[in-house]
């Protein structure tokens, strides 16, 4: 421990667990104090860390909203507006900033990240180099790169996680399809989780061979094989996005639950700008807009959540098992929310609050933050202020960054030493990607 002014500072913390799922309401926790869903694990991280009870994400997709979190940066500046849009090779990733204090940064699951490849065609990169694999896995060593959604006529052949259910038993071209995202409904008939009808029907595999008892299991050899190294692993779970398909017993554990009510009101129909009414009249918006279709999923949904708490306790107990409590911040969050049929809406791709705002817990294990330890904050954080706080917490400067970090380290918050500077977030939606944009004028 080292001195400056006479103050005790602690050191540098060794490691960061980044946990993130795929489209978690901030609503959607124990925590937070949802009527029926518990989520004990989750839970233990909010009174061991501070819960942020006003966070919001950069972006209302997945794509957009991740390469906030992955470079601290708006996304008018990292310029990846959507899904599939490329993030430019002469973007600064958390993976660049981390190796700079000689962290390796892991990713194990999703990122929705394009890569350049008309910047890597015109720079001659060759396509098997370091440079190439660097630039293409988003700045993250691939520990497994999966994300979450192989419709058959595009899946991978080499994918690991369908060799893992051929390995099981799980034949075909498309297990990750016709296994782990499909049932066999009331009939008896093989029913792809594609379609909602699918959603009170268990998965076709077992829990421990589902998506998320399988990257949770990558996660943890790769901790154990890391030892001492110092590491950012990046566990980014598909679920609770759909396909709304759920291994027994998470596929209907909650069916006999009385659902909250929805977000909406009539009024909201009459008055709907031309973009939300185009939205609202998509295929997933009338199909969520109808109260026995969010009854048929809402359940299956708390059943992902609640199958993410459960094996996020395996890996928490495998990292106290391991020492690496004491040493590792670990992080909570979402890459956006989900409408579920408030607003008369499906899914995401707008701004209101079911959407861009998300759950957002840090633990940071140091003494430093024992005055704020258990607590929750109503400052007004957003996804851009994580990766400046983990270059602080793992002993980097963010003043000479300030070129690339749009965001504010959230250390001083968690220590108890002050507030944010912000008085609104940011959240961006380019609306013009989306078919209904032909129908506007777009």
């Amino acid at each position: 421990m080292t001195t400056i002014d006479g103050n005790a500072v602690e050191p540098a913390l060794r490691n960061v667990l980044f946990i993130m799922c795929d489209q978690l309401r901030w609503d959607a926790l124990g925590c937070v104090g949802h009527p029926f869903l518990e989520t004990p694990n989750i839970d233990r991280l909010a009174e061991k860390g501070v819960r942020f009870d006003r966070a919001f994400v950069n972006g209302a997709v997945c794509g957009s909203s991740r390469m906030s979190y992955y470079t601290g940066r708006y996304v008018v500046s990292h310029g990846a507006r959507w899904n599939q849009v490329p993030l430019e090779v002469t973007q600064k990733t958390m993976g660049d900033h981390l190796r700079e204090l000689d962290v390796q940064t892991v990713l194990v699951g999703k990122t929705h990240m394009a890569a350049d490849e008309a910047a890597r065609k015109r720079l001659a990169i060759p396509v098997n180099s370091p440079e190439w694999m660097f630039l293409s896995e988003c700045g993250f060593d691939a520990e497994e790169h999966d994300d979450g959604l192989h419709p058959d006529a595009r899946v991978p052949g080499d994918l690991p996680y369908n060799e893992f259910l051929r390995s099981h038993g799980f034949d075909g071209d498309n297990p990750w399809h016709t296994a782990a995202n499909s049932v066999i409904d009331a009939d008896g008939e093989l029913c792809s989780g594609w379609l909602l009808r699918s959603a009170p029907f268990p998965a076709v595999v077992p829990d421990e061979l589902s998506e998320t008892a399988y990257m949770t299991d990558r996660a943890i050899e790769f901790i154990r094989r890391a030892g001492d190294e110092r590491w950012c692993l990046h566990l980014s779970y598909i679920k609770p996005h759909w396909p709304y398909v759920a291994s027994a017993p998470y596929h209907d554990m909650y069916a006999g639950e009385e659902m909250p009510a929805p977000n909406r009101t009539e009024a909201e129909l009459e008055t709907m700008h031309p973009v939300i009414r185009a939205l609202q009249q998509s295929r997933i918006g009338r199909a969520m807009s109808r109260p026995e279709t969010r009854r048929l999923v809402l359940p299956t949904y708390l059943g992902l959540v609640k199958q993410i708490d459960d094996h996020l306790g395996r890996l928490l107990g495998e990292l106290e098992r391991l020492g690496r409590l004491d040493d590792t911040m670990v992080v909570f969050t979402s890459d956006h929310g989900e409408y579920m049929g408030d607003h008369w809406m499906g899914e995401k791709d707008w701004i209101n609050e079911e959407v861009v705002r998300v759950p957002m817990i840090i633990v940071d294990p140091r003494s430093q933050a024992d005055v704020t330890r258990g607590t929750k904050s109503n400052e007004l954080v957003e996804a851009i202020d994580l990766l400046p706080t983990f270059i602080e917490a793992l002993g980097g400067e963010n003043e000479t960054r300030r070129q690339w970090l749009e965001g504010e380290s959230l250390l001083p918050l968690l220590h108890g030493e002050r507030g944010t500077r912000r008085e609104f977030a940011v959240c961006e939606a380019d609306w013009g990607f989306l078919e209904m944009s032909n129908h506007l004028g777009a």
